[in-house]
């Protein structure tokens, strides 16, 4: 062909062979928006041949969360080395093979420029809409592959529908059927009163007279015949069902079955795992702390904890004061709650006095779960409440600090969720009663019946 008087040559170029293969086997390409990565690191590594695809943007968001104590921080440094270590020197603009780990390859996608411009459709040039303008530039780039966006966030997803590009929730970890969450109680009306009868004489019975099946560990039972009626559990260690009696802990009496079947699990010394599920009001954090408190001489220290959500990804370390003052406003509600306890007993009482000297000798402790990284904790009483609020990795890394004695109590209701990019089937409280079911070192219970006030039960069931 001649241009411009001199002869010119066209090239073609054949299509990679992997590129050809992609192609003919309809395999995906998955764009990652920053949200994914903060929520899982290892999300590149969950989409099996698929593609993955990470528009430079997100590396850009990922370097303002890479420095911090918070497990955003974490999962930011954690992606970022191992993009450093994969690459291993080489250019990210290309397809680099995740093999073995994962059967596709991942790129960085340096053009976030399209046709159809996502910062003048929305008029803002916000990093949304450049990683928008990126997964648009994949698709029409690769017009023979389905391209997807991969973002926890649902507003993002919605705009991507808008521009009629395929979007989607991360779905690794994710529990499918919240609504069949494992509650840990069962109510069994039979006509036999003879296991209600062998349960109260001799604290024991054998469960198949009313179970079909061999229960879940340590689940918990309501059985029932006319007026008479028992608490039970299964018991791992001996196959056996056994009574539950109604106990105090600390000044605090259980007020219904399930604050009896929560306090059993609690005090229970077999049990080292417990999670506690229910809605505003029915007593998780409070049964949690009295346990603690009547069974302290079993651990060398109590520790508290509740997620702090930060603020424009600033942890505590901004706020003004020590430590104690940073954490104080965020846990207020746990030191309401140790309130409330004391107030069972006269100011100068010693079990009064007891309880202020924990506090005050650091045996009893208040910590943000942002320093719990890295630590072993042994002979530690661990409540961490608010847990729906945690991830799924962060469940993991605190209940991986457990070193020996060391119970770990989780509390928390998964439909009332404060960060952002976690819902009822996402967040870590989900998770872990999903994963941990049948385990003998793990209890778990769903509290319904609100015992704060009629006031606060009128509320959770209208409003």
């Amino acid at each position: 062909m001649f241009f411009g008087g001199f002869l010119r040559q066209i090239i073609v170029i054949p299509m990679p062979k992997t590129i050809k293969k992609k192609l003919e086997n309809g395999t995906k390409i998955f764009v990652l928006d920053t949200s994914v990565i903060l929520y899982d690191h290892n999300a590149i590594l969950n989409f099996e041949e698929h593609d993955i695809a990470i528009p430079i943007t997100v590396l850009e968001e990922l370097d303002n969360f890479k420095k911090g104590n918070d497990t955003l921080n974490f999962e930011a440094r954690e992606f970022i080395r191992f993009v450093d270590k994969v690459s291993n020197g080489t250019a990210l603009s290309g397809w680099i093979s995740l093999a073995p780990r994962a059967g596709g390859a991942f790129s960085v996608i340096m053009d976030e420029s399209s046709s159809l411009d996502a910062t003048k459709v929305f008029g803002d040039k916000k990093a949304d809409h450049k990683i928008l303008n990126a997964a648009l530039h994949m698709q029409e780039q690769y017009p023979g592959r389905k391209v997807v966006l991969v973002t926890k966030d649902v507003n993002l997803r919605l705009k991507a529908r808008s521009l009629n590009l395929n979007s989607e929730d991360y779905e690794t970890g994710k529990i499918k059927n919240v609504e069949g969450l494992y509650k840990g109680i069962t109510l069994i009306e039979t006509g036999d009163s003879q296991i209600i009868d062998t349960l109260h004489h001799q604290g024991q019975a054998e469960p198949a007279p009313v179970l079909d099946s061999k229960p879940v560990a340590n689940h918990y039972f309501i059985i029932k015949n006319n007026k008479n009626s028992t608490l039970a559990y299964y018991n791992p260690e001996n196959n056996l069902l056994e009574r539950v009696e109604k106990t105090y802990a600390c000044g605090i009496k259980p007020k219904n079955a399930e604050q009896a079947f929560a306090m059993h699990a609690l005090m229970n010394d077999n049990i080292r795992l417990v999670s506690i599920q229910g809605v505003a009001g029915t007593g998780k954090t409070l049964l949690a702390l009295a346990c603690a408190l009547e069974n302290r001489s079993a651990f060398r220290q109590i520790f508290l904890a509740r997620p702090i959500i930060p603020l424009n990804n600033k942890d505590i370390g901004y706020l003004p004061g020590d430590i104690k003052a940073k954490i104080n406003p965020y846990m207020e509600p746990l030191w309401d709650n140790l309130k409330f306890i004391q107030s069972q007993f006269k100011e100068t009482s010693k079990e009064n006095q007891r309880i202020k000297e924990l506090v005050d000798t650091e045996k009893l402790m208040v910590t943000p779960l942002a320093y719990i990284r890295g630590r072993s904790l042994s002979n530690i009483m661990f409540i961490v409440d608010e847990a729906q609020n945690l991830t799924p990795l962060e469940i993991k890394t605190i209940i991986t600090r457990a070193g020996e004695g060391t119970k770990i109590v989780f509390t928390g209701d998964i439909n009332q969720i404060d960060t952002p990019y976690l819902d009822a089937q996402s967040n870590g409280l989900s998770y872990l009663i999903d994963r941990m079911r049948n385990q003998p070192l793990y209890a778990h219970i769903t509290l319904e019946k609100g015992e704060r006030s009629s006031l606060a039960n009128l509320a959770n069931s209208l409003l």
